[in-house]
């Protein structure tokens, strides 16, 4: 059985369509479970929650509030709510395609040996998408991932996005849980706790592959285009790089930081070729991005405002 673990924070703007994308799906309701997490939600989180509930009855819905606040927090309480052996993800501030369960359910039944998964990311804005948008910010600011119409298993060093990702439930057996330090909490944008899991999970010989047909949309409202939330997310970033790699050890640091200068020089070569193209506003966010992570890597401060919460 599938558990879908939708951790949420202030949301409910979002929250019935992405519960209601799922109820829809092909997949029969006997054979999945909606785990929802409310992390101290001050909002109608709630009130949105029990209008599903009384709009899909048929549909297996459990809620839980997680008071320790933090995204990590809440993802660790999914898994131990959830009853399901193959535990998937998803945003809060998303909606998935008909065939979004009947595909990891298919995947998992037909391949024993696979650990983990995860599908494309779309992002449908809420405005448009502006010019200084390049194929390596637009993962960055709205989690757009898309290798294609192939199963396939995902390349060295890529790896599901956190929030369209399954695991069988063995795999926090033998990695342990997310990381408390790493995951968004309150005003902070600090993230990489995937990351940290696959990770690990990549250390032990574990295999994950990418499921075309397993597809989220992820609405990007205009504040997530603003200068602010670019500059908070990016050096957000960096930080999470700090936090993830000093606790592993200074070694893992210091490669970080070589791949930080390597990554530099790409940079800057992209930028110059989007001036050279007619796009230099693209390079100069590239730029800009580069600046704030490497900011955020070698700890150093920033005058960064915080305007919104941001779970």
């Amino acid at each position: 059985m599938l558990s879908v673990i939708i951790c949420t924070y202030n949301r409910d703007k979002y929250i019935y369509n992405v519960l209601k994308s799922l109820a829809e799906n092909t997949l029969s309701p006997v054979l999945y479970e909606i785990v929802l997490i409310d992390n101290n939600c001050t909002d109608n989180t709630n009130s949105e929650c029990n209008r599903f509930v009384h709009d899909y009855p048929e549909v297996r819905f459990r809620y839980f509030v997680e008071t320790n606040q933090g995204l990590s927090h809440a993802r660790n309480r999914g898994i131990r709510e959830s009853s399901g052996d193959v535990l998937v993800y998803v945003d809060d501030d998303a909606s998935v395609n008909a065939e979004y369960l009947q595909t990891y359910y298919d995947f998992f039944s037909q391949h024993t040996d696979i650990e983990a998964a995860g599908g494309p990311i779309i992002p449908r804005y809420e405005t448009e998408e502006p010019a200084w948008m390049s194929h390596f910010t637009k993962a960055l600011i709205t989690g757009y991932k898309y290798l294609g119409d192939k199963i396939k298993e995902f390349p060295k060093n890529d790896y599901p996005g956190g929030g369209n990702a399954a695991y069988r439930d063995s795999v926090f057996e033998k990695v342990g849980l997310f990381n408390v330090e790493l995951g968004r909490k309150g005003d902070s944008l600090v993230g990489a706790e995937e990351k940290d899991i696959f990770d690990k999970m990549t250390t032990l010989g574990m295999r994950f592959y990418y499921l075309p047909n397993a597809i989220l949309y992820h609405l990007i409202p205009e504040k997530k285009l603003s200068d602010d939330y670019f500059n908070r997310l990016t050096y957000s970033i960096g930080k999470s790089e700090r936090l993830r790699t000093l606790n592993i050890g200074k070694k893992k640091y210091a490669k970080r930081l070589i791949s930080e200068a390597i990554k530099w020089a790409a940079s800057i070569v992209l930028c110059i070729c989007h001036t050279l193209t007619g796009s230099p506003k693209k390079g100069v966010k590239l730029i800009q991005f580069r600046c704030n992570v490497t900011k955020g890597l070698l700890g150093k401060q920033t005058r960064i405002t915080v305007r919104y919460n941001d779970s």
